[in-house]
């Protein structure tokens, strides 16, 4: 009923106009028209009515000789079809056969078809007729002239206003797609040939946030906007897209800690000049933390299929040799023989745990995040590190911030911390000095600890392939393994390993590693346990209890469907493999379903690659058994938004 009024009012509103009006669309049919244009060309109903065929109107026209005298009208019909279908704006004036005099405007519409508008502009004709009957003192160039000069004013007044609506429609145009731009999570600009901007969808804060860097970027250079240190890293790949190559590639922010993609792309039309740059630049750091954690898991699959075969080879051949050594040491031998023996013992021994080192660089482990507490996990490393270091070198720590818990995992990072601390011990030798371990938040995007130490610092190369597998500066002494495990741990976690050389002297490695706190606690509630083994079932309750949570248990899927329904239960903790037709994931997909989706949890024996659970994978949270209470409560615990 309100689009019947609407139209009505328009319709209304139109044929109050003098001039006539009429609108085609895209497919060359009458889309609008007011009364005054059926009048001023006294067209049948058929023709004026919404639908007509603009074909069937000229050819009415033509047979009326409107447009003049014509031999042909099909071929007069033809070309003004396709004149219309190739429309251009215009503005004319001509005689109608009647004797009186029209103007002709019509202009495009952006949305397919146009408008025409005609004007009766005889009493016009009349007046300039009239000016040059009675004037003839003036001559009739002059007329001439004012007459030209009438018609210019009115073509002129006709295009001013095409000229203002192309201007609004440009606009509207302009305002959608800044707004389009500032919508998309990613920074959009334009340099010119000077690496100037010119055009910025105000986005780069938050793409690469950084201290100091201004609000506003219009007229500034990419240097001056960016910062010395960033943009010496994109402005080789600006300056191909200025001589035509486009290019795409990553860089590390240093002020924001952020990895970036950033596109540069010619702006050239055609092979025209090159007027500048189109810039789009993205945060890429979750992407690629994964993609270094999912490469890393790849490397270690290869290398545990490559060792794997020669290991157990030669695990045997080491423990043979350990058997028949051990028998030649209970033998009375010469102090000569018996140290050849002693020293074969001590070899073979240290070659199993070279092969116990492999194995952990290359063996499936998965990461067991928990939630820490960086001031008692610095603590406890304190603990284990400090027995190791003689007199004459300190351990210090360190710690900024970090005062919520963090989700990680908390072995591995301990492995590797007491890992670094030996390094620099070795490192520094008889040297007196310290050792020092600093922990801090980086731009709400990584945990980073640096280990630093009063050595000699790294050797060229070092710098070089000091993570590389068996590459050691300790001679006979080191496996070449330590750094290596610390670059795989902390790498498979999502995190990057760096070595450099302090100023003042001494070797340094930063760790960084995702930054995920979480909530301080997970809030008490009752928690649906559903378990088939009774054993398994009375462990798991005895740690959701230790946490604060009522607990109520079920031994199938049928059975935690029947309890879901009780009032007060805030979280579902069920095995994958439960017996019945209905399986774990069966049950936490229905109570997903009906409104416990974020509260549904799963536990596990299964490998992996069963099939069952990749498909609880990708939709649940899963712990793999065994697990105890510290996994059980980093699994319940959400990270904070």
């Amino acid at each position: 009923m309100g689009q019947d009024i609407t139209t009505a009012m328009t319709a209304a509103g139109l044929n109050l106009i003098q001039q006539a009006l009429s609108i085609y669309d895209s497919d060359l049919r009458l889309a609008v028209c007011n009364r005054r244009f059926c009048e001023m060309f006294n067209l049948p109903e058929s023709l004026s009515t919404r639908g007509a065929l603009f074909e069937d109107t000229i050819r009415y026209l033509v047979g009326r000789n409107e447009y003049g005298e014509v031999d042909d009208i099909e071929a007069a019909v033809t070309a003004r079809v396709e004149a219309a279908r190739a429309f251009e704006p215009h503005y004319m004036e001509r005689m109608r056969p009647n004797g009186r005099w029209v103007s002709v405007e019509g202009a495009p519409l952006t949305t397919g078809g146009w408008i025409t508008v005609y004007t009766d502009i005889t009493e016009i004709k009349v007046q300039e007729g009239l000016l040059r009957a009675r004037s003839e003192e003036l001559s009739g160039q002059v007329l001439a002239n004012a007459e030209r000069l009438s018609q210019a004013n009115r073509q002129l007044a006709s295009a001013n206003i095409a000229l203002e609506e192309t201007k609004r429609q440009l606009m509207e145009m302009e305002a959608r797609t800044r707004l389009t731009t500032e919508m998309m999570p990613a920074h959009i600009a334009h340099v010119d040939c000077e690496l100037r901007y010119t055009y910025t969808n105000r986005r780069l804060s938050s793409v690469m946030p950084g201290a100091g860097r201004p609000q506003s970027i219009l007229g500034l250079t990419g240097r001056e906007a960016l910062g010395e240190p960033s943009f010496s890293k994109i402005e080789p790949y600006l300056l191909r897209a200025l001589e035509g190559e486009p290019s795409v590639f990553e860089f590390a922010d240093d002020a924001s800690g952020r990895r970036i993609r950033a596109a540069f792309t010619p702006d050239q039309t055609g092979d025209g000049p090159i007027n500048g740059v189109y810039i789009l630049a993205m945060n890429v750091t979750e992407e690629v933390q994964a993609r270094s954690a999912l490469m890393q898991t790849r490397k270690r699959e290869l290398a545990a299929q490559l060792t794997s075969g020669l290991a157990h080879d030669f695990a045997n051949l080491l423990t043979i040799i350990l058997g028949l050594q051990g028998r030649l040491e209970r033998v009375s031998l010469p102090d000569s023989a018996a140290e050849i023996v002693a020293a074969t013992i001590a070899a073979a021994r240290r070659g199993g745990t070279l092969l116990d080192r492999i194995a952990g660089i290359s063996g499936k482990r998965e990461l067991r995040p928990v939630v820490t507490d960086m001031k008692q996990f610095l603590a406890d490393l304190s603990v284990l590190a400090d027995p190791i270091l003689p007199e004459q070198i300190t351990l210090w720590m360190a710690r900024e911030g970090l005062e919520p818990p963090l989700l990680l995992d908390a072995g591995m990072l301990q492995d590797a911390l007491v890992n670094l601390v030996l390094n620099a011990r070795d490192a520094m030798g008889a040297k007196a000095g310290k050792i020092t371990l600093t922990a801090r938040a980086l731009r709400e995007t990584w945990l980073e600890l640096v280990v630093e130490d009063d050595g000699p610092g790294f050797s060229e190369t070092a710098l070089e392939r000091g993570l590389d597998p068996f590459f050691t500066t300790k001679g006979g002494e080191g496996s070449g393994l330590g750094l290596a495990m610390v670059y795989d741990q902390v790498t498979l976690a999502g995190g990057t390993v760096r070595l450099r050389n302090r100023a003042t002297g001494g070797g340094m490695v930063t760790l960084r590693l995702p930054l995920r706190p979480v909530h301080k606690a997970t809030e008490p509630g009752m928690v649906l346990l559903v378990e088939d083994r009774i054993e398994i079932r009375e462990g798991v309750r005895e740690m959701l209890r230790a946490m604060g949570h009522s607990v109520i248990e079920a031994g199938s899927a049928d059975e935690g469907l029947a309890l879901a329904g009780l009032p007060g239960l805030t979280m579902v903790l069920s095995d994958i493999s439960l017996p019945g037709t209905l399986t774990g994931v069966d049950l936490v997909e229905t109570l997903a379903q009906n409104g416990m989706k974020g509260r549904c949890f799963l536990m596990t024996s299964l490998p992996p690659t069963n099939p069952l659970r990749a498909r609880a994978a990708a939709q649940f949270p899963v712990l793999t058994k065994p697990f105890d209470e510290t996994q059980l409560a980093a699994l319940l615990t959400p990270e904070a938004p």
